[in-house]
């Protein structure tokens, strides 16, 4: 795997927060950051999945018994 880089500008009280996120975690901002975006990405990528997985379970699976049985009908 390559790596790239990214730069973001962002305000100093955002930044403040995040240095104290990853402090108490014991890890860099940068690491701190990079771990919450792997996070997202994970969790939108299973979302996905699942969705998927409820539309593919919730097709019809062949003829439905509604109208059969011959009674009422001519």
């Amino acid at each position: 795997m390559t790596s790239k880089v990214l730069s973001v500008r962002i305000d100093s009280e955002l930044l403040d927060r995040l240095t104290q996120h990853a402090d108490r975690r014991r890890m860099t901002v940068q690491d701190y950051v990079i771990g919450m975006i792997v996070r997202e990405d994970f969790d939108e990528r299973f979302k996905a999945a699942v969705e998927e997985t409820e539309r593919f379970y919730s097709r019809p699976q062949g003829p439905t018994t509604a109208g059969r049985g011959g009674s009422g009908t001519t």
